[in-house]
């Protein structure tokens, strides 16, 4: 029985998560693994290795679909007698698409002989052809992908003449990239382009950008040197980072200012409803804990809330009336111990 890896037991998952459950495990082992993290470790890098060779496949649902089959096919022979070259009997019925090896296998689902064989493009193609590039973090942070769709200069001819001009040497770049805050946080596609040559990338960015942090674009400076961008997160409405805890106002009525009970409240996931206390103050701050931004060890920020009592600027006739009552009744005086000595 050819050796089959388990990409399921890899990234800690069972064969029917979901695709949700799947990201979130890799997330975290990646967080945990990547190479940069773990300087000098050369198991953490084939761990790394393993755990995104997984995730490439179990996170599209075709590819997962063909790794089942094909992992299945194996699993039903393995009991099975063997031929003399220790394979197992083949059911012929599946042997067009399970005949390879398990490397072969995966490397033609993902493409990798066919990346292989297209290295050496023509300048005519490349113009309609985009070329997939390896991009790598600082050691801060993990890896995304970036995708140059702009045409690359053609690699110049060896010459026997004494006047050709010497190769380029191979330079870094620097570049700033500010994100909203919604695509620094659940991370995606994102199109730049590099001022110096007017190349344009596409660049898959991981979730949880912060700012001032830097991305590694591996071969993206000129003549294969690297391309470093420095992440920027553009002012929101609403939301303000504090490094990876995010803060926000939340204004309330004088109604639940004083009475308290449940308000909804926007999070970086969505509305939640909150238990107000009753007489909270304005400048006063609750922590809804968990629903900042992903740390470099999984978890999470916190969000703080800074409560901004609002008072209505036309309130209807009834409401008016409502506060002239309440006026008359109350005995609370803010001004109570205000003095001029």
């Amino acid at each position: 029985m050819q050796d089959i890896r388990n990409y399921y037991e890899l990234l800690g998952v069972k064969r029917d998560a979901s695709a949700d459950e799947i990201k979130q495990s890799f997330r975290q082992l990646a967080r945990k693994y990547h190479p940069d993290l773990n300087p000098g470790d050369k198991s953490a890098e084939d761990k790394f290795k393993d755990i995104s060779e997984a995730y490439e496949i179990l996170s599209d649902r075709s590819k997962r679909s063909q790794y089942d089959k094909f992992t299945g096919f194996w699993r039903k022979n393995r009991t099975k007698p063997t031929t003399a070259n220790n394979n197992p009997p083949r059911d012929r019925s599946d042997e067009d698409d399970f005949s390879d090896d398990f490397n072969t296998f995966i490397d033609r689902l993902l493409g990798r002989k066919k990346e292989a064989s297209s290295a050496n493009y023509s300048s005519e193609s490349s113009k309609t052809n985009p070329q997939t590039a390896r991009a790598d973090r600082d050691p801060e942070r993990r890896t995304p992908r970036s995708t140059q769709t702009s045409e690359r200069p053609e690699r110049p001819e060896r010459s026997t003449f004494s006047d050709s001009p010497p190769p380029t040497r191979p330079k870094n770049l620097e570049a700033e990239l500010t994100l909203p805050l919604d695509k620094a946080y659940l991370g995606g596609s994102e199109r730049i382009t590099i001022q110096e040559d007017g190349r344009s990338l596409e660049v898959d960015m991981p979730p949880g950008m912060i700012p001032g942090q830097k991305i590694r674009l591996r071969g993206q400076g000129i003549a294969g040197g690297d391309l470093y961008l420095k992440i920027n997160v553009a002012p929101h409405q609403f939301f303000r980072l504090e490094g990876i805890n995010v803060y926000c106002q939340l204004p309330v009525t004088p109604a639940e200012a004083v009475l308290g009970g449940f308000v909804e409240v926007p999070t970086l996931d969505g509305l939640v409803k909150i238990s107000l206390p009753q007489s909270v103050a304005t400048g006063q701050k609750l922590r809804l804990a968990g629903k900042g931004f992903p740390g470099d060890d999984g978890k999470r920020g916190d969000q703080l809330l800074e409560i901004q009592i609002v008072v209505p600027k036309n309130p209807a006739p009834a409401e008016r009336e409502l506060y002239q009552k309440l006026r008359d009744l109350e005995s609370f005086n803010p001004r109570l111990d205000l003095t001029t000595n």
